[in-house]
C-alpha cells in the first residue's frame, strides 16, 4: 500500500517549525531528509524515523516497525500532533545521523 499526498502534506505540516526540510518520492512512499540527511519517512501512512539514540530516550515505548520487506527497523512516531515534540526530535536526531553519500 502507498502512501497519500494528504499525509504527506500533514506531517509536512507537522514539521513547519523545522528549516530545511525536504522530501524525495520513492515507489509510492516518502523519504524525509533534515538539512540533507535521511531522518526518517512516510511508509503505509505512517511517520517512521531512524533508530538513533536521541529518538529512544524521547520516544522510550515507541515501536519499532519494518517501513518494508528487507529494510531495518525504524521507530513509528505516534506523537505527530505536537509541533514542538517533533522540532526536538529532529534536533536531537540529526547530529547522530550519518553524512549523505556522495553522488559519483
Amino acid at each position: 500500500m502507498a502512501s497519500t499526498k494528504e499525509y504527506l502534506e500533514f506531517i509536512l505540516e507537522q514539521l513547519e517549525l523545522l528549516d530545511d526540510i525536504t522530501y524525495r518520492a520513492m515507489m509510492g512512499e516518502y523519504i524525509i531528509y533534515y538539512h540533507g540527511k535521511i531522518v526518517g519517512g512516510i511508509y503505509d501512512d505512517r511517520f517512521l524515523v531512524k533508530q538513533t539514540k536521541a529518538a529512544k530516550e524521547l520516544m522510550p515505548h515507541a515501536d519499532l516497525e519494518l517501513p518494508y520487506e528487507g529494510a531495518k527497523e525504524m521507530y513509528l512516531v505516534d506523537n505527530v500532533e505536537d509541533k514542538t515534540f517533533l522540532k526536538d526530535l529532529f534536533d536531537k536526531m540529526y547530529p547522530e545521523l550519518p553524512a549523505p553519500k556522495k553522488n559519483k
